[in-house]
C-alpha cells in the first residue's frame, strides 16, 4: 500500500474515539461532588464508578477480544464499540440512583477494553508496514488531548450546567463518530480474520513478555506520581494552584512527545524508546531536587509529559511487532496488564506517601521506571529490537 493511501480520515476518527473513551474514563473523578449530591450518596461511593470501570476492563478485555476478535469484522467491531460508549454515557446521565450508574459504567468499561484491544491491530492492517508508528501517533494523540483538555472541559461543563449534561454531550459525540465511521473506516482483511487470537501462543514469544512487562511498569510509575502530584508539590513549597497548571503541562507536552514518536517509531524504535524512558527517569529523579522552583517544576513536568507521551507510541508499535501473527492476542494482553499497572500505581503511590513522605513519591516512581529501562536494554532481540535504519548504521 503506498503512503498516499493512508486513510487519514479514518485515523483521525479513531483518535476522536480514543479521546471520547479516555474522557469517559476520567470524567467521574472531576464531577464526583456533583454526582454525589445529585444521587444522594457519599463521595466514596461515587468513587466506585471509576473503580468498576477499571475492574471490568481487566476481567473482560482478554476473553472478549478472544471471543470476538476472530469472528466479527474489525470495522464492525469498532463501530459497535463506539456505539456502546454512547449507550453507556446515556444510561449514566439518566441514572436515578447509584446502582444503575454503576451498571452503566460496567458497560462503558467493557467498551473501553474492546476499543483498546482492537484499535491498534486494526490500524496495523490498514496502513503500510513502514508507517505504523506514524499512524499510531495520530490515533493515540486523542489520549493526550483528553488528558489535557477533554476531562477539564467536561468537568467545567458539569460545574456550570450539570454533570448529566457532560455525559449526554459525550454520548452525542460517540453516536456521531459511530455514524462517520461507517464511511471513513476502511475494511481490514487479512489471513487471520477467522482465527481466534491465541494468548498462549503470544506468551511463547519472548518479545511479548518483555513489552507486556515493561510497558505496564511505566504506567505504574506514571500513576504513582500522577495520583499524588498535589501532595508532592505542596511538600515542595509550591502553591495549590500550581497542581492544575502542572498537570496541563504534562498533558499538552505529551502531544509533543507523540509527534516526536510519530517521526521516529518506525525508523529508530530501539534508541528512541530507551532515550524516552531515560528522560522520564531523569525527570522523576530531579523533581525532589528542583521541584521547589517554578522553572524547575514546569521544566520537569514538560520533560515528564514529552517522554511519557512518546513512550506510549513506542510500546504500542513494539507489542505489534513482537506479537507477529499473534498481535491481536498480544495487544489484548497489554490492555489488561496496563490496567493492572494503573491500579497498582495508585496503591504503590499511597504506600510511598505514607512511608517516605510526599517529597519522596517521585523517587518511588523512579524505581519501576528503572526496572522497565533495564528490561528494554536487555531485550535487544525480542521486544525492543533495532529498526532497519539503526541496523544499517
Amino acid at each position: 500500500m503506498p503512503a498516499a493511501k493512508i486513510p487519514w480520515g479514518g485515523l483521525l476518527l479513531l483518535a476522536a474515539a480514543g479521546f471520547t473513551a479516555v474522557t469517559t474514563e476520567l470524567l467521574p473523578s472531576g464531577l464526583l461532588p456533583q454526582i454525589s449530591r445529585d444521587l444522594g450518596v457519599e463521595e466514596s461511593a461515587v468513587g466506585s464508578l471509576t473503580a468498576v470501570y477499571a475492574a471490568v476492563i481487566v476481567f473482560t478485555a482478554l476473553p472478549l477480544s478472544r471471543l470476538l476478535g476472530g469472528r466479527v469484522p474489525r470495522k464492525t467491531l469498532l463501530i459497535a464499540t463506539v456505539l456502546t460508549f454512547a449507550v453507556s454515557n446515556v444510561l449514566l446521565a439518566l441514572s436515578p440512583h447509584l446502582g444503575l450508574a454503576i451498571a452503566a459504567r460496567l458497560l462503558g468499561g467493557i467498551a473501553h477494553g474492546m476499543l483498546w484491544s482492537s484499535m491498534a491491530p486494526y490500524v496495523s492492517r490498514i496502513v503500510p508496514a513502514h508507517s505504523v508508528g506514524k499512524a499510531m501517533a495520530v490515533v493515540f494523540s486523542g489520549t493526550s488531548i483528553a488528558l489535557a483538555v477533554g476531562a477539564p472541559i467536561g468537568t467545567f461543563m458539569g460545574s456550570v450546567l450539570t454533570w448529566r449534561v457532560s455525559f449526554i454531550v459525550l454520548a452525542g459525540v460517540g453516536a456521531v463518530l459511530a455514524l462517520m465511521a461507517v464511511w471513513l473506516l476502511p475494511a481490514a482483511h487479512d489471513a487471520s480474520t477467522h482465527k481466534t487470537p491465541s494468548i498462549r501462543a503470544a506468551l511463547k514469544l519472548p518479545g511479548v513478555i518483555a513489552v507486556a512487562t515493561a510497558w505496564p511498569l511505566l504506567l505504574l510509575a506514571h500513576f504513582t506520581l500522577f495520583t499524588y502530584v498535589a501532595p508532592f508539590l505542596l511538600s515542595s513549597g509550591m502553591p495549590e494552584a500550581v497542581t492544575g497548571a502542572s498537570l496541563s503541562v504534562v498533558g499538552i507536552s505529551g502531544l509533543a512527545g507523540i509527534w516526536i514518536a510519530g517521526l521516529t517509531a518506525d525508523s529508530h524504535p530501539r534508541r528512541s524508546v530507551i532515550a524516552a524512558v531515560a528522560l522520564l527517569l531523569l525527570a522523576f529523579a530531579l523533581l525532589p531536587v528542583l521541584g521547589g522552583t517554578w522553572i524547575g517544576v514546569f521544566a520537569l513536568m514538560a520533560l515528564w509529559g514529552v517522554s511519557f507521551g512518546a513512550i506510549g507510541i513506542y510500546n504500542q508499535a513494539a507489542i505489534l511487532r513482537a506479537g507477529g501473527e499473534h498481535k491481536d492476542a498480544a495487544n489484548g494482553l497489554t490492555v489488561v496488564t496496563i490496567q493492572l499497572g494503573i491500579a497498582v500505581g495508585a496503591g504503590y503511590g499511597a504506600l510511598a506517601l505514607t512511608t517516605v513522605g510526599a517529597h519522596g513519591v517521585p523517587l518511588a516512581a523512579a524505581v519501576p521506571t528503572t526496572i522497565a529501562l533495564v528490561i528494554m536494554v536487555v531485550s535487544r532481540r525480542g521486544g525492543y529490537p533495532a529498526g532497519a535504519r539503526e541496523k544499517r548504521r
